[in-house]
Protein backbone atom coordinates (compact mmCIF):
# COMPACT_ATOMS: atom_id res chain seq x y z
CA UNK A 1 0.00 0.00 0.00
CA UNK A 2 1.41 3.52 -0.70
CA UNK A 3 0.09 6.84 -0.14
CA UNK A 4 -1.61 9.19 -2.70
CA UNK A 5 -2.11 5.86 -4.83
CA UNK A 6 -6.52 5.02 -4.70
CA UNK A 7 -7.42 1.64 -3.69
CA UNK A 8 -8.60 0.88 -6.64
CA UNK A 9 -5.48 0.39 -9.09
CA UNK A 10 -3.87 -2.55 -8.43
CA UNK A 11 -0.26 -3.31 -8.16
CA UNK A 12 -0.10 -4.51 -11.86
CA UNK A 13 -2.46 -1.66 -12.98
CA UNK A 14 0.15 0.99 -11.11
CA UNK A 15 2.79 -0.78 -13.04
CA UNK A 16 1.70 -0.51 -16.30
CA UNK A 17 0.75 2.89 -15.77
CA UNK A 18 4.32 3.92 -14.89
CA UNK A 19 5.10 1.90 -18.45
CA UNK A 20 3.17 3.81 -20.58
CA UNK A 21 5.03 6.83 -22.03
CA UNK A 22 3.38 9.49 -23.62
CA UNK A 23 1.20 8.98 -26.58
CA UNK A 24 0.30 5.77 -25.09
CA UNK A 25 -2.73 4.59 -25.00
CA UNK A 26 -5.03 2.62 -22.84
CA UNK A 27 -8.47 1.15 -22.94
CA UNK A 28 -10.81 0.51 -20.06
CA UNK A 29 -13.27 -1.82 -20.99
CA UNK A 30 -16.81 -2.78 -20.01
CA UNK A 31 -17.89 -6.42 -19.42
CA UNK A 32 -18.89 -7.37 -23.03
CA UNK A 33 -15.64 -6.07 -24.57
CA UNK A 34 -13.22 -8.72 -25.63
CA UNK A 35 -10.19 -8.09 -23.97
CA UNK A 36 -8.56 -11.18 -24.44
CA UNK A 37 -8.57 -10.66 -28.22
CA UNK A 38 -7.96 -7.29 -28.52
CA UNK A 39 -5.24 -6.68 -26.06
CA UNK A 40 -1.42 -7.07 -25.92
CA UNK A 41 -1.55 -6.82 -22.36
CA UNK A 42 -5.03 -7.21 -20.20
CA UNK A 43 -5.46 -6.08 -16.81
CA UNK A 44 -8.15 -7.60 -15.00
CA UNK A 45 -10.73 -5.21 -12.32
CA UNK A 46 -13.76 -7.44 -12.17
CA UNK A 47 -16.13 -5.97 -9.75
CA UNK A 48 -14.79 -2.37 -10.75
CA UNK A 49 -16.21 0.17 -12.97
CA UNK A 50 -15.33 2.03 -15.37
CA UNK A 51 -15.77 5.55 -14.64
CA UNK A 52 -14.11 4.72 -10.95
CA UNK A 53 -11.02 3.56 -12.85
CA UNK A 54 -11.11 6.42 -15.20
CA UNK A 55 -11.20 8.81 -12.07
CA UNK A 56 -8.83 7.16 -10.26
CA UNK A 57 -6.12 7.09 -13.85
CA UNK A 58 -6.75 10.51 -14.70
CA UNK A 59 -5.31 11.34 -10.85
CA UNK A 60 -2.36 9.83 -12.01
CA UNK A 61 -1.54 11.22 -14.95
CA UNK A 62 -2.21 13.81 -17.81
CA UNK A 63 -4.04 13.56 -21.45
CA UNK A 64 -2.10 14.20 -24.11
CA UNK A 65 -3.07 17.87 -25.32
CA UNK A 66 -1.03 17.11 -28.89
CA UNK A 67 -2.41 14.91 -32.09
CA UNK A 68 -4.90 15.38 -34.45
CA UNK A 69 -7.61 14.42 -32.60
CA UNK A 70 -9.12 14.60 -28.82
CA UNK A 71 -7.26 12.37 -25.86
CA UNK A 72 -10.35 10.68 -25.05
CA UNK A 73 -12.25 8.30 -27.36
CA UNK A 74 -15.72 6.33 -26.99
CA UNK A 75 -16.99 3.59 -29.12
CA UNK A 76 -19.72 5.29 -31.09
CA UNK A 77 -23.24 3.36 -30.96
CA UNK A 78 -24.04 1.22 -33.87
CA UNK A 79 -26.04 3.03 -36.47
CA UNK A 80 -29.74 1.54 -35.63
CA UNK A 81 -28.99 0.77 -32.01
CA UNK A 82 -31.84 2.29 -29.52
CA UNK A 83 -29.14 2.31 -26.34
CA UNK A 84 -28.72 5.01 -24.46
CA UNK A 85 -25.39 5.70 -22.97
CA UNK A 86 -25.86 8.14 -19.58
CA UNK A 87 -22.24 6.97 -18.60
CA UNK A 88 -20.29 8.74 -21.58
CA UNK A 89 -21.99 12.40 -19.22
CA UNK A 90 -20.34 10.98 -16.28
CA UNK A 91 -17.31 10.44 -18.32
CA UNK A 92 -17.46 13.40 -19.58
CA UNK A 93 -17.66 14.97 -15.76
CA UNK A 94 -14.52 12.84 -14.61
CA UNK A 95 -12.58 14.29 -17.72
CA UNK A 96 -13.46 17.58 -16.75
CA UNK A 97 -12.81 17.50 -13.56
CA UNK A 98 -8.82 16.41 -14.65
CA UNK A 99 -8.66 18.72 -17.68
CA UNK A 100 -10.99 21.79 -17.64
CA UNK A 101 -11.09 22.74 -20.82
CA UNK A 102 -12.37 19.01 -22.26
CA UNK A 103 -14.86 20.02 -24.80
CA UNK A 104 -16.03 16.76 -26.26
CA UNK A 105 -14.46 13.04 -27.28
CA UNK A 106 -13.47 11.47 -30.13
CA UNK A 107 -16.14 8.62 -31.67
CA UNK A 108 -14.71 5.89 -33.10
CA UNK A 109 -16.83 3.18 -35.19
CA UNK A 110 -17.45 -0.38 -33.27
CA UNK A 111 -14.53 -2.30 -35.37
CA UNK A 112 -11.96 0.93 -35.93
CA UNK A 113 -12.20 0.68 -32.10
CA UNK A 114 -11.58 -2.92 -31.82
CA UNK A 115 -8.61 -2.36 -34.12
CA UNK A 116 -7.29 0.61 -31.98
CA UNK A 117 -7.44 -1.26 -29.01
CA UNK A 118 -5.28 -4.10 -30.20
CA UNK A 119 -2.25 -1.30 -30.83
CA UNK A 120 -3.06 0.25 -27.20
CA UNK A 121 -0.36 -0.64 -24.69
CA UNK A 122 -3.08 -2.46 -22.55
CA UNK A 123 -6.70 -3.23 -21.97
CA UNK A 124 -8.32 -2.88 -18.56
CA UNK A 125 -11.21 -5.47 -18.46
CA UNK A 126 -13.73 -4.32 -15.62
CA UNK A 127 -17.05 -5.49 -14.68
CA UNK A 128 -18.56 -2.52 -15.99
CA UNK A 129 -22.47 -3.44 -16.87
CA UNK A 130 -23.20 0.05 -18.94
CA UNK A 131 -23.12 -0.97 -22.74
CA UNK A 132 -20.96 1.47 -24.74
CA UNK A 133 -18.57 2.33 -22.12
CA UNK A 134 -15.22 1.38 -24.09
CA UNK A 135 -13.44 4.60 -23.84
CA UNK A 136 -9.69 4.96 -24.53
CA UNK A 137 -7.41 7.20 -23.16
CA UNK A 138 -4.47 8.81 -24.49
CA UNK A 139 -1.02 9.68 -21.86
CA UNK A 140 0.51 12.95 -22.16
CA UNK A 141 3.81 14.42 -20.56
CA UNK A 142 4.01 14.11 -17.05
CA UNK A 143 5.94 16.79 -15.45
CA UNK A 144 5.30 17.60 -12.42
Amino acid sequence: MLKGIPRILSPELVKVLMEMGHGDEIVISDGNFPASTCGQRVIRADGHGCPELLDAILSLFPLDPYGDEVPVSLMEVVPGDPVKTPIWDEYARIVKKHKSDFKDFNFIERFKFYERAKKSFAVIATGEGALYANILIRKGVVVD
